[in-house]
């Protein structure tokens, strides 16, 4: 059996993307989607990338609606349907073959209430499970429910199916999460960009089809998002693409090895406090220093209107008198905003 464990990007986008979907039961298609997420990585660690697919995976990533398919993955050519769910009942064979009875094969994964935490119980065929319902029904009579029958193969033995192959690692090397600060490397002046999007390994296809050498990280830049209908700043980090992909926000492809983390990531219109005092107020970054050695910043009480485009904040304050204030970017550290 093998454990997975999603963060807070993973719920979040396992949620909005139920909630895009227009599920009946958006707890149901979460948790579904976080088994999913499960399998892609058991996948992704133990075999060859080119002989499996996932076939919601852009809709999962980017948040978007799923185009209809009757299973999840495709296993060295096998159609594969992921069961997830907090009943173990749902796992007997019975259950399975009522609920999908055409694909190949079905995996099974169990997870905790609070969804923190979830377990590949095990993997069977179709067919399989089928022949023990009529041999049940046939010959075994009623079986005594303590004594129920979970037929699951272990998910190790699913490489028995393939080729013979070593385990292998294929996570993403790079470091870069949705909402990081970056910068491109080497540039003596460069543009704060924000990474909306971490494409897998195996899809680092850039610009007019041309294949990178390292893994492929989208990114775009503030000013270009707030030119979108929203303030981007509201949204979780985790469907930021989602937003760029509905609002046809330009976004850019780099090697992730182009990229660095920008030392100041601040720029006008970031909320920030300043985290050495007791009880911090909250302030907007007005201003940033050409070498990004400095931030100048606004506290918001001092604003009647805090609807002010963040392009203009710098003339806003200079025409209303608006004390402002310069603090290096260390001292400063980005502002919750209330939810």
């Amino acid at each position: 059996m093998y454990r997975y464990t999603p963060d807070d990007s993973d719920h979040e986008r396992a949620h909005h993307q139920a909630v895009i979907q227009g599920a009946d039961d958006v707890d149901g298609k979460r948790i579904g989607n976080l088994g999913e997420l499960a399998f892609e990585q058991f996948c992704r660690e133990y075999l060859p990338v080119e002989m499996w697919e996932w076939n919601n995976e852009e809709a999962i990533r980017r948040c978007n609606p799923e185009s209809f398919a009757g299973h999840d993955f495709e296993v060295f050519g096998y159609e594969v349907d992921v069961k997830s769910s907090r009943d173990v009942s749902a796992f007997l064979p019975e259950s399975l073959v009522e609920r999908d009875p055409d694909d190949d094969i079905v995996v099974m994964v169990w997870h905790r209430d609070n969804e923190d935490s979830l377990i590949l119980l095990g993997w069977e065929r179709l067919e399989t499970l089928q022949s023990k319902v009529e041999t049940e029904a046939e010959y075994s009579g009623d079986a005594p429910a303590k004594l129920d029958h979970l037929a699951a193969r272990p998910m190790n033995e699913l490489l028995d199916l393939g080729p013979n192959t070593a385990h292998m690692n294929q996570k993403p090397e790079n470091p870069f999460e949705p909402g990081d600060r970056v910068v491109k490397a080497g540039e003596d002046d460069p543009s704060v960009g924000v990474v909306v999007e971490v494409l897998p390994p195996e899809k680092n296809t850039g610009a007019f089809g041309q294949e990178l050498n390292g893994e492929a990280v989208r990114v775009t830049f503030p000013n270009v998002l707030d030119e979108g209908p929203a303030d981007w700043r509201e949204y979780h980090p985790a469907i930021l693409a989602s937003y760029c992909d509905d609002q046809e926000i330009k976004r850019w492809t780099y090697n992730h090895e182009n990229l660095t983390f920008a030392a100041n990531p601040y720029v006008p219109g970031d909320r920030v406090i300043k985290p050495s005092h007791d009880d911090p107020d909250a302030a907007v970054v007005v201003e940033r220093a050409a070498d990004g050695t400095d931030v100048t910043v606004a506290f918001l009480n001092a604003f009647d209107d805090e609807d002010v485009w963040s392009g203009k904040l710098a003339d806003h304050c200079e025409e209303h008198g608006i004390n402002r204030y310069t603090y290096e970017p260390s001292e400063l550290a980005f502002a919750r905003r209330e939810t």
